[in-house]
């Protein structure tokens, strides 16, 4: 029997032409191995072993008068192996799971595809699952049969798109691919969308791993878990590849690296760690923006039980897990989800629809339901699997506008003619409806950077659904003001002060992030104007303005000592730094604001209502000073004064919401960071007079391009 006669037959149905089939003249057992020498079958009942007959294309037979259990016994030169034989396994997908898929309302979608370990009529086995609608066939290659592509042929579930295949007797974690033929006869080597684990760069295989069998020990942080939008919120943005290194400039596991760098946090003050690339990615020079894993922690750093280990051990430490996630595009790398069963199947047909030019990547097609599946489904997992406490949604704006970096005639509107993306929208309001529905713990936050309205506003009022949204405008007014030399900043003072007229539009979170300090940029230190010592003290008066001004706050890891030298993703921060006292300065700066922060309620309280915040002087732009009031439920009070010119105020009258008594808390000023140390007494008394429309004031001194905070003690 020729394999040619059956090959369209094997293709699109192999469980009907392979294993143990009935004949007219009995039952033919048929097995495809084109690497084995030889073959036989060992009836089970008695032992008795029946060669079979192999054709030049490595297709094995026989034919029998009666059914019977058997094995398959292959030699290879001088080795010989039993296998059980997989086509006489039945299918294990139910229709109920599929129909929930291919309507897209499948909440728990790893469940159901990818490599699983589980049994199938009493056998112990793995079961392979893919969504690949449009491939004629589909093969399991992998350790488990020398990578043999025309030996494993999946069973198709036409009618919903997916093929499985369950292998009995593999149940350890083992390399795989699928080989997916399209129409057209062409062959790809896909890694599965879904697999849990991967090989280590540039090896492109996925890995079987349980998930199951990790004993987490979070759940008290679990139960107390919040949102933060009345609580502080400062995230530490970390690249773990560079955070530290070992001594042969190696980077670190995830088990090695968390237990410093959670005494770090915790020393520091920060809330939250945000990790840069951690979904699974090929190219380093990404830092984990170019996605291929959408399901598997890279394994660079470890397995997926040592991630789950590394935000277990942060969440016992008091410390929350912020990860970038990327739905807005993915990479064309071959072996990932471009065109993955010889169609434009995860991604638009038409490049105005379904390409990036500025990141040469693929935009999902967000109208699938599928897709849309997906995506939510690899949000879902991140929370449910790992314990995750937010998701940073990378270029959310590239989602929202069809135009987005694009020429006329480049991009197609939307039903209504218009430029919005409203599949993208739909999505990302689906989105938030199943973590709000799941998940109403976890945070979101959008890296947006255009005045879309609502994006932190509710989804049951036409809103995206996020926690809170990157202030991009804050972020670049902020950094061009303080590029201004101090004599100059009088023509340039609303770019300080414009965000307030903003500030309260949505949930804001403060961004000094890697995008900051890198492509030529500098670093922040850098961008200030001056000598040394002017750098110093205007990047300690800009943190101090970061963390008086309304909004959560970000800073990306090692921009906390003040780094002359850029960030790169193949080496270190800058540890050395801390034998420098300017730089040592800034650390103890930015250690201060967020204890300051942390236990001061009226930096943190209520920070998107305009009630609690209140100008006592924003239009001085001559005398180069900025004061304002923050006030926390209770009406607690604290003074903020920023002197944003290099000139020495003393004995300087400024305007006092209340009377009452001023306790110094807080001054950048201060020799301990660096500055010239002109600081106040412990507490300055108010006097009455009239000052800058208030009935009472006060006379404090300011030094240089500094900061100063008081805690009102009202009388």
């Amino acid at each position: 029997m020729a394999l040619n006669k059956l090959w369209k037959e094997i293709k699109s149905n192999p469980f009907a032409v392979l294993g143990i089939q009935e004949t007219k003249k009995g039952y033919s057992i048929r097995t495809l191995h084109s690497g084995a020498d030889s073959l036989k079958i060992i009836n089970t009942k008695n032992n008795k072993e029946i060669a079979l007959i192999k054709n030049e294309d490595g297709f094995f037979y026989t034919e029998l008068d009666s059914k019977i259990d058997y094995v398959l016994k292959y030699k290879k030169d001088d080795h010989e192996w039993t296998e059980k034989d997989p086509y006489n396994f039945p299918s294990m997908l139910s229709d109920f799971d599929l129909h929930l898929f291919s309507e897209g309302t499948h909440r728990r979608i790893w469940e159901i595809l990818g490599a699983h370990v589980t049994e199938c009529e009493g056998i112990p086995g793995t079961l392979f699952t893919l969504w690949a609608p449009n491939a004629s066939s589909v093969r399991l290659m992998g350790e488990f049969n020398c990578w043999d592509n025309n030996k494993h042929y999946m069973r198709p579930r036409h009618e919903f798109g997916v093929w499985e295949f369950f292998l009995p007797e593999v149940v350890t974690s083992v390399k795989y691919k699928f080989a997916v033929e399209s129409k057209d006869g062409n062959i790809v080597e896909k890694s599965d969308p879904l697999a849990f684990y991967a090989e280590l760069r540039p090896n492109t295989a996925s890995i079987s791993y349980p998930l199951e069998g990790y004993a987490w020990d979070d759940q008290d942080w679990l139960k107390t878990r919040t949102k933060h939008i009345d609580e502080p919120l400062s995230i530490y943005e970390c690249h773990l590849d560079t955070w530290i290194r070992d001594e042969n400039n190696h980077s670190l596991s995830y088990r090695d690296v968390v237990e410093p760098l959670a005494d770090y946090i915790l020393e520091h003050g920060f809330t939250h760690v945000e990790l840069m690339g951690i979904s699974e990615y090929p190219f380093d020079g990404s830092w984990g923006y170019q996605v291929t894993g959408y399901y598997a922690p890279t394994s660079r750093y470890g397995s997926p039980h040592d991630f789950m280990y590394f935000v277990d051990y942060l969440h016992q430490s008091g410390i929350g897990v912020i990860l970038d996630w990327v739905p807005a595009h993915f990479p064309n790398d071959p072996h990932g989800l471009s065109r993955f069963d010889g169609t434009a199947l995860y991604e638009h047909a038409d490049p105005r629809l379904g390409w990036h030019n500025d990141w040469g990547t693929y935009i999902f097609n967000f109208g699938r339901n599928e897709v849309r599946q997906f995506l939510i489904g690899s949000a879902l997992y991140w929370l449910d699997m790992f314990h995750v406490d937010g998701l940073r949604v990378d270029a959310v704006a590239s989602m929202l506008y069809l135009d987005y970096s694009r020429e006329a005639g480049e991009w197609l509107p939307n039903r209504h003619g218009g430029r919005e993306n409203l599949e993208a929208i739909e999505f990302l309001q689906s989105l938030h409806a199943e973590i709000e529905r799941y998940y109403p713990t976890v945070m979101t936050i959008a890296e947006e950077s255009t005045s879309y309205m609502g994006v932190t506003s509710p989804t049951s009022v036409g809103g995206l659904g996020f926690t809170y949204k990157w202030n991009m405008g804050w972020m670049n007014d902020t950094l061009d003001y303080f590029a201004i030399d101090p004599l100059f900043r009088a023509w340039h003072h609303g770019e300080i002060t414009f965000s307030l007229m903003y500030a309260f539009s949505e949930r804001f979170v403060l961004p000094f992030s890697h995008d900051e300090v890198v492509h030529g940029k500098g670093t922040l230190l850098d961008r200030m104007p001056g000598g040394d010592w002017e750098k110093f003290a205007n990047l300690r008066l800009m943190y101090a303005y970061m963390w008086a001004h309304p909004g959560k706050k970000l800073l990306f890891a090692g921009q906390e000592w003040a780094p002359w030298q850029e960030w790169c993703e193949y080496q270190s921060i800058d540890w050395h730094l801390n034998s420098y006292v300017l730089h040592t300065g800034i650390r103890y700066l930015v250690k201060d604001l967020n204890h300051l922060y942390s236990t001061e309620s009226a930096l943190y309280q209520l920070d998107s209502d305009p009630r609690t915040f209140n100008w006592i002087d924003c239009d001085n732009s001559q005398s180069g000073l900025l004061i304002w009031v923050r006030e926390d439920k209770d009406g607690n009070k604290i003074l903020v004064v920023l002197n944003m010119n290099t000139v020495v105020k003393e004995n300087y009258r400024v305007g006092a919401p209340v009377a009452g008594s001023y306790k110094e808390i807080f001054n950048s000023d201060s020799s301990h960071y660096g500055g010239a140390n002109i600081l106040n007494d412990e507490y300055t008394h108010t006097e009455q007079i009239p000052w800058q429309n208030m009935d009472n004031s006060l006379v404090i001194n300011l030094g240089p391009l500094s900061a100063v905070m008081f805690k009102v003690y009202p009388y």
